[in-house]
């Protein structure tokens, strides 16, 4: 009995030893957002769905990281001026306040938000995914000279 309890001890430290440093190498290379905080406004699950809304704030000089999404987003910038970009570095929208957002859903729609002005961007967001899906995926930067 012993040795069946020192061999699950002995493969349970293995198996978080290896997650902890895949999860390590997973997260070094994306880029962190800077400036960010985010509040869950409401939140329900319906017919194996996720309807998460959030207020997210980004201060001024503020990045999102680049990510992408696996589900749908749409938004409105309450207040402030947010610059959002694609990877391949283009400015695909200047979004201030009262303008809708939406995002493509998917690995092939990394971007990015920034906060270039000088007054906090506010924004409710409605994330709708699949049901315990994340909300977003962190991504590295593709090579754009900013965050």
């Amino acid at each position: 009995m012993n040795t069946v309890r020192g061999l699950v001890t002995v493969v349970v430290s293995v198996t978080a030893a290896v997650a902890s440093s895949l999860g390590s190498a997973a997260t070094a290379s994306a880029s962190p957002s800077v400036g960010v905080d985010a509040r869950i406004l409401s939140q329900a699950t319906v017919d194996g769905h996720d309807y998460i809304t959030k207020e997210i704030t980004i201060a001024p000089g503020g990045t999102t990281g680049w990510h992408w999404h696996p589900g749908r987003i749409f938004g409105v910038v309450r207040s402030g001026t947010l610059t959002h970009n694609f990877a391949d570095c283009s400015i695909d929208g200047v979004y201030s306040a009262g303008a809708p957002i939406t995002e493509g859903s998917g690995a092939d729609h990394v971007h990015v938000g920034r906060n270039l002005g000088f007054e906090p961007v506010v924004m409710w967001v409605l994330y709708i995914d699949d049901a315990g899906a994340p909300l977003a995926v962190d991504a590295p930067n593709p090579g754009c000279p900013f965050e």
